[in-house]
């Protein structure tokens, strides 16, 4: 046997390595992180009150995220590619999992807000995979800057605080409602009938935008994004059920007449152009319900991955770092 390298046409492949978002380089020491972009996983579903399993989401979807190239990914639509100086020159980090107490919300809470402020100190843009929609109420309260929220959904997440129930999957657009910082919220993709009248009424009458989706295909994309400020602080938040049931079978919350995966990329595309996104998360993908393939959590990773080339293909990110 010839000495020295075994190894022979080595090639990364899916099924191989360390599951890192887009295989980025690991730094679960905050001190030791030098990136532009810091991914991490929520991975708790006490907020769900139906079925569990939404807490497995942030490690499936690293999974399929490892289907891509870390060399960045070539899109052959409008023939460009993305990402490749990002990945190239190690500008992604993956940090791991917030840390979850399992049955003590309040505290899981804490922890995810301490880890996206973390993130910020060191001036990434935190990148969040859930976990139930509950996870995005501490990630935003970590800002202290005036922000936007554009929150795409089936659902309208805003239950009264009542009885007790405060850390819930329908609670966080109404706890965002109460931060000072966040200016307005966009809820866009409603259209669950078990979204009460009294709920929407309630949102809208506090100054929230509540989009339909019928309203959403009458407005355009380029007039809902329009709505914002050019160049705003924009936090987007994704419930994977904005898409139509029939594409995320790994979602416990699914809902038909959805929006098809081309409009919410091209939603996402334009608000990544005409706002400043200062961070996102993707929710609700439950692995244990998905089917063999594993088609929702490729998606939520081909999301991300695709929302994340647009927002760094922009002038305003290159000239920030160009300036570093």
């Amino acid at each position: 046997m010839p000495q020295g390298d075994l190894t022979r046409g080595a090639r990364v492949w899916p099924i191989s390595g360390i599951p890192s978002f887009l295989r980025s380089k690991i730094v679960t020491d905050l001190d030791q992180l030098e990136a532009d972009i810091a991914v991490f996983g929520c991975p708790t579903d006490e907020g769900s009150p139906f079925m569990p399993g939404a807490r497995f989401g942030p490690r499936s979807i690293r999974e399929h995220s490892m289907r891509f190239s870390d060399q960045g990914f070539y899109n052959p639509e409008d023939k460009k590619e993305y990402l490749t100086y990002e990945l190239q020159n190690q500008r992604i980090a993956d940090v791991g999992d917030a840390s979850v107490l399992p049955t003590n919300a309040e505290d899981t809470w804490h922890n995810i807000t301490a880890l996206t402020r973390g993130v910020l100190d060191k001036g990434a843009m935190p990148v969040v995979l859930g976990g139930d929609h509950a996870i995005t109420a501490p990630i935003v309260r970590a800002y202290d800057e005036p922000l936007h929220v554009f929150h795409f959904d089936a659902h309208l997440d805003y239950a009264p605080f009542q009885h007790g129930f405060l850390y819930t999957n329908g609670h966080s657009v109404r706890h965002m409602f109460h931060m000072d910082h966040v200016k307005s919220i966009h809820q866009v993709g409603i259209r669950s009938l078990r979204n009460t009248k009294a709920l929407m009424d309630e949102s809208i009458s506090d100054g929230n935008k509540v989009v339909t989706m019928e309203e959403y295909r009458d407005i355009g994309i380029a007039n809902l994004v329009e709505e914002l400020p050019a160049n705003a602080k924009c936090y987007v938040t994704i419930d994977i059920d904005v898409l139509d049931m029939t594409l995320v079978p790994g979602c416990v919350s699914a809902e038909p007449n959805g929006m098809m995966y081309d409009e919410l990329s091209k939603t996402l595309s334009a608000l990544a152009e005409h706002t400043d996104i200062i961070g996102f998360d993707l929710c609700e993908v439950n692995p244990q319900l998905d089917v063999g393939t594993g088609i929702t959590s490729y998606l939520a990773a081909h999301t991300v991955m695709e929302f994340l080339g647009h927002i760094c293909d922009q002038p305003r990110w290159i000239a920030r770092r160009e300036a570093r």
